[in-house]
């Protein structure tokens, strides 16, 4: 609790308040929201920032950008990493240990290192040649959503297979034995056995995808076209290019509430699996 405290709900409570602020001369460059004049405390809240918000159409349509990426990226790491999961839940001990480190170590790196050596592969004239060869029509392999997309998933990835692994690693075989003995065929064990019972880790690795993907930044500005505007695009601008700080923390306040949505979702999910 004193973690959360100190690193979740403080910082929230200083974002909340400078998006009641408005631009001002000084450091830091918004309005101070209490004031002391008269022997009286005043609390001045400015609304401006959350009705220009509420009124622009651009933040409707970051905003739904934003999300259709996401989800779309969520629904890539589930048909990439459930199999990627389900192979390693099921191999010996050994070799369950050298796949999980093949797939932590990429992430000793830097993120926006791995993200300019995507820039680096898919821009080497070489691949497409070779992709030329191999019978495929010439294609522009970056700056566009399939670039985007694909470090998206590269980036998210095992925020899926981890948790996701720890589910699956848990359910006892013997359950696919009875099921195989009372002439159930293997999609059908598939579908009414071992999907329902790792839907928690399901759920947490798809979360953990999705609420950091409709903020993501990096990714879509460096290998993304044009074509989408990314909400954490708009509050980077809001933040260091137009210097509005109150208008860039009302944006993350308020997308902060809609990602709480499916956080809540997710809780009463859990609840009802642990009643049943």
């Amino acid at each position: 609790m004193l973690w959360f405290i100190i690193f979740l709900l403080i910082p929230f409570l200083f974002v909340v308040a400078i998006s009641f602020t408005v631009p001002a001369n000084g450091t830091p460059p918004f309005s101070a929201i209490l004031s002391y004049t008269d022997q009286t405390l005043h609390i001045i809240l400015h609304l401006e920032n959350y009705i220009h918000t509420l009124h622009a159409k651009l933040i409707y349509i970051a905003l739904y950008d934003s999300i259709s990426v996401a989800l779309i990226t969520t629904l890539l790491c589930i048909l990439i990493g459930y199999p990627i999961a389900l192979a390693l839940s099921r191999m010996k001990k050994g070799a369950q240990q050298l796949f999980l480190v093949l797939i932590i170590i990429p992430y000793w790196t830097s993120f926006l290192l791995r993200t300019y050596a995507w820039v680096t592969v898919l821009g080497n004239h070489q691949l497409n040649e070779f992709l030329m060869w191999l019978g495929l029509p010439s294609m522009g392999l970056l700056y566009n959503n399939f670039s985007m997309y694909l470090g998206m998933v590269y980036c998210y990835l095992p925020f899926l297979i981890l948790p996701l692994y720890a589910s699956l690693i848990k359910l006892d075989p013997i359950l696919n034995d009875a099921a195989a003995d009372l002439g159930a065929k293997p999609m059908s064990t598939f579908f009414k056995i071992t999907l329902p019972l790792s839907m928690p880790g399901l759920i947490a690795g798809s979360l953990l995808v999705f609420i950091p993907a409709v903020g993501e930044v990096v990714v879509p500005q460096i290998m993304g076209g044009l074509n989408n505007i990314m909400i954490g695009s708009v509050i980077w601008d809001q933040f260091f290019t137009a210097n509005n700080w109150g208008m860039s923390a009302a944006i993350s306040v308020i997308l902060l509430i809609i990602l709480v949505l499916p956080m809540i979702w997710m809780q009463k999910i859990q609840q009802r699996q642990v009643h049943y």
